[in-house]
């Protein structure tokens, strides 16, 4: 597993007066957001708080209308800002459901648009297969659960699939990984795993933004929550100084305020 690049660099994104119209409707208001090294940042906040539009600024998908971007503090000009560019500069987002290739072999997953190549140019499928062996077992911890290599993802569970794509982010040397929804329809042990594998972005020296609707999970294993409503962030809250309950109950509250 490469370790998370290092360098003289306070964070590894910073957002500063963010804005993001999609016509007359403004769906992110004057956001201020920073994401430091090795931190699990959890995002929430209702359906339509502005989340999904946040995370595909951040990643590229999305120009802002106006504000700044800045990966490891240098600033990006939005225009130029594309997925690929984030990529490049170590930023990585696994998709509930849409990471892997449903019928592929797991080693063929871990490469795609990245392919080893031999001396002549060929895909060494070889060397593939043992770069996929070492992901398995050092960077996911998958020792004798009968997953190899050569397995298909659609023979997965939803949570082995989840670590399979973290892997595969970890493995890219992801400076940045941002996980939406992870845990979404899935049963108890299989949540279980994810959170396991969020553990691991962190203990590999990386930091997580980890958008969950469920909040006993991000409250679990996040070291700040940032709350969004109708696509303002309304604050910034530590686990510990909030329990889930109080936490439902201020989220719900929002949803009242006129």
């Amino acid at each position: 597993m490469g370790a998370p690049a290092t360098g003289d660099f306070a964070f590894i994104v910073r957002l500063e007066g963010v804005q993001k119209y999609f016509g007359a409707v403004q769906a992110l208001r004057d956001i201020d957001l920073m994401i430091g090294r090795n931190e699990i940042v959890g995002l929430i906040g209702d359906n339509g708080a502005g989340k999904s539009t946040l995370i595909k600024v951040m990643t590229g998908v999305l120009a802002p209308t106006s504000g700044k971007i800045f990966v490891r503090d240098r600033e990006i000009q939005p225009s130029e800002y594309s997925v690929r560019m984030a990529h490049d500069l170590s930023i990585e987002t696994v998709y509930q459901d849409k990471s892997l290739a449903e019928k592929q072999p797991l080693w063929r997953n871990f490469f795609v648009g990245r392919q080893i190549a031999n001396r002549l140019g060929f895909i060494d499928i070889k060397r593939e297969k043992e770069v996929a062996q070492q992901i398995l077992l050092d960077v996911i911890g998958f020792r004798g659960v009968g997953i190899t290599v050569d397995s298909t993802v659609a023979n997965l569970s939803g949570g082995e699939r989840q670590g399979i794509a973290i892997g595969r982010a970890m493995h890219y040397n992801a400076d940045l990984i941002v996980l939406d929804e992870p845990t979404a329809a899935l049963g108890v042990a299989e949540v279980r795993k994810v959170i396991d594998f969020v553990r691991k972005i962190k203990q590999s020296g990386r930091a997580c933004i980890y958008i969950e609707h469920n909040l006993a999970h991000v409250h679990e294993v996040a070291d700040r929550l940032v709350v969004l409503d109708r696509g303002r962030i309304v604050s910034e809250i530590i686990p510990k100084d909030m329990t889930v309950p109080e936490l439902t109950e201020y989220l719900i509250g929002l949803q009242h305020k006129a």
